[in-house]
């Protein structure tokens, strides 16, 4: 019966977990410059990357794997800010520049030199 009940709970997480990362995607073809993409990505991702973690565990019932899961997912909420952080940075000084949809770009305003 609990068996039964994880394998439903599990395939729900998979399929959210399925459709954040179909919406990040999704993103990463719509949106309109390196920045914005980055942002889907970096959003939507690990949260769909999380909730197929979480169905990992909760189909495994063993506690090591639902323990691997868990601080897979707190890898996640820790790297991909840090690792966006550098690659806008990067992007930045090689020169993409901002959609001229964007109202400010604070690189640009504070007087740094451009590359």
């Amino acid at each position: 019966m609990i068996a039964e009940l994880a394998a439903y709970v599990a395939s729900l997480l998979v399929v959210i977990g399925a459709l954040f990362g179909l919406l990040a995607a999704i993103g990463i073809v719509r949106l309109p410059d390196l920045y914005t993409r980055m942002h889907a990505a970096t959003k939507a991702g690990p949260v769909g990357a999380g909730f197929i973690f979480a169905a990992v565990a909760v189909v495994s019932l063993d506690g090591a794997v639902m323990l691997r899961a868990i601080v897979g997912v707190a890898f996640l909420l820790l790297t991909t800010p840090v690792s966006a952080h550098l690659l806008a940075r990067a992007g930045y000084r090689a020169g993409y520049r901002p959609t001229a949809l964007t109202a400010i770009d604070d690189l640009d305003s504070a007087g740094k030199p451009q590359p």
